[in-house]
């Protein structure tokens, strides 16, 4: 049966011996700056807005959440830094965050090394929770709540082709760990459709002119785009079509609801489309609650990045919870308790029932996804039947 999570707090400090009133400290690793910034604050705003209620409903085990933040500037040479700091200075009891699939690989190894979990609240690259699986482990301290790269190139080849019918995709992806890890994924999808990309092109982030890439795209004859990259320079590939005077659906993996996407693109952004965990709108009461108390916080209307500021909100609530289980802050207990969950948690995203294992540590399965679509400077549903009625509140299916 679904708890409220006060009434869990309640519970936990009746069962429990109450320890000391030191905090406990979870650290937050984002990039707050830079191009990935608008997935990276949103996500550190979901987490502050999620360990403010419940530090205003008792805390853990009667002690109070302290979020530790570091901006790692999309940097995976500062990510690792940072991990370092956290653990060994910070001495935290667990991590959030990570955006960008390159720092969480290049990262997240010390996580591991110390037993301390790490939650990827936003990196995507298929690789990620596997990294330190498999028999060479005795156990996996990495998990996540985002859709993973196997999941959205999946639904993006079937919304492409099958939904839509277009048969001469154009892959464009950024140099960087996501951009062709992603293309790598998404070309697979394909394949398995039997269809070839007439052209597969990759830029650099930062790049601002997408001219000589489209340009082969188009004179290859591609009906289609399909994208693997961030804000600024999806925004370019939107832009650097309408200066062509060519005019193909861009459909792409979830970034394309990125507020420096849509911001840079304007018009020109409108009819993209991308897998969503979570759109803006008030489709549940937990969402509505979450969008209203979001708001109030950060004085904004719209959401930088939504899907961020939502699965890092659940993070935290995920993390309570299972320290309360583990009546411990301990790294392995953390771990167990989490691959163990015996309380249901509702989040913003999904309800969460038994949603890791221990070989499983994804929290995202393929059906909790829709499509979103740009228009007007906002994401709504592509297809607003996916969403109607008992497909409002999709759950990953037991295992």
């Amino acid at each position: 049966m679904k708890m409220k999570f006060a009434w869990l707090i309640t519970a936990s400090m009746m069962t429990a011996p109450v320890l000391a009133a030191d905090s406990i400290k979870i650290g937050v690793s984002g990039p707050f700056t830079g191009g990935s910034a608008s997935m990276g604050v949103s996500m550190r705003d979901g987490v502050k807005l999620a360990a403010s209620e419940i530090n205003a409903a008792g805390g853990v085990m009667g002690r109070q959440i302290e979020l530790v933040e570091r901006d790692d500037e999309a940097k995976n040479e500062l990510g690792v830094q940072i991990a370092q700091e956290l653990i060994n200075k910070e001495n935290v009891v667990a991590t959030v965050g990570y955006i960008n699939t390159g720092v969480a690989l290049a990262s997240q190894r010390f996580y591991q090394e110390a037993e301390i979990p790490v939650f990827n609240n936003v990196a995507t690259g298929s690789i990620v929770t596997k990294q330190f699986a498999g028999a060479d482990f005795k156990a996996n301290y990495i998990f996540r709540n985002a859709a993973n790269d196997t999941i959205q190139s999946a639904m993006i080849a079937e919304e492409a082709v099958k939904r839509q019918g277009f048969k001469k995709p154009a892959i464009l992806a950024d140099a960087s760990n996501y951009g062709q890890l992603g293309k790598t994924d998404l070309t697979n999808a394909l394949q398995k459709m039997n269809i070839t990309p007439v052209a597969t092109e990759k830029f650099n982030v930062g790049d601002t002119d997408m001219t000589a890439q489209l340009l082969r795209a188009k004179e290859a004859g591609a009906d289609v785009i399909l994208t693997y990259a961030i804000g600024p320079e999806l925004a370019q590939i939107a832009n650097g079509m309408a200066k062509l005077g060519w005019k193909v659906p861009m459909i792409g993996s979830w970034t394309l609801s990125m507020a420096s996407f849509i911001d840079t693109a304007g018009p020109n952004g409108d009819g993209a489309m991308m897998p969503q965990t979570f759109i803006q709108q008030p489709t549940t009461p937990k969402r509505k609650t979450f969008i209203e108390a979001y708001q109030k916080a950060y004085n904004v209307d719209r959401m930088p990045s939504p899907v961020s500021a939502a699965q890092g909100y659940d993070s935290i609530y995920l993390l309570a919870v299972a320290i309360t289980q583990a009546k411990s802050t301990e790294g392995r207990a953390i771990r167990e308790a989490l691959e163990n969950l015996n309380t249901k948690v509702e989040g913003v995203v999904t309800t969460y029932d038994h949603p890791f294992s221990a070989a499983d540590h994804e929290a995202i399965s393929d059906n909790i996804p829709v499509f979103g679509l740009v228009k007007g400077g906002r994401v709504g549903p592509a297809h607003p039947e996916d969403i109607e009625g008992d497909k409002a509140l999709r759950i990953k299916p037991k295992a």
